[in-house]
């Protein structure tokens, strides 16, 4: 019988499903003003997510298993870029200002 390492799960505090990240995704668009076309959980390679032109937002679905704290960074980044589509110097006073707020 082979040895298997035991899996270390993160904080259930830390980890959600997808119908509870979508409602912090929902919360958060209402409290920024914003309402997103389509939510979608996938694998990601590269990046934790990004926004379409046509207000489609795609998360890493590695961000369920992230930092309560980081995902809000990552959703509210996203959520923003329906208010700004650059990280011009306005995006990252909002992005800032709503950081902070929390």
């Amino acid at each position: 019988m082979r040895k298997e390492t035991p899996t270390l799960l993160p904080p259930l505090e830390e980890s959600v499903p997808v119908a509870v990240f979508k409602a912090e995704v929902h919360a958060w668009g209402q409290r920024l003003g914003v309402e997103p076309k389509q939510i979608h959980v996938r694998p990601m390679k590269r990046k934790w997510a990004s926004c379409s032109t046509k207000g489609r937002l795609t998360f890493n679905a590695e961000l369920l298993r992230q930092s309560a704290d980081f995902r809000r960074e990552v959703i509210v980044h996203e959520l923003l870029h329906l208010k700004v589509p650059n990280h011009g110097k306005l995006f990252k006073l909002l992005l800032k200002a709503y950081l902070e707020k929390t």
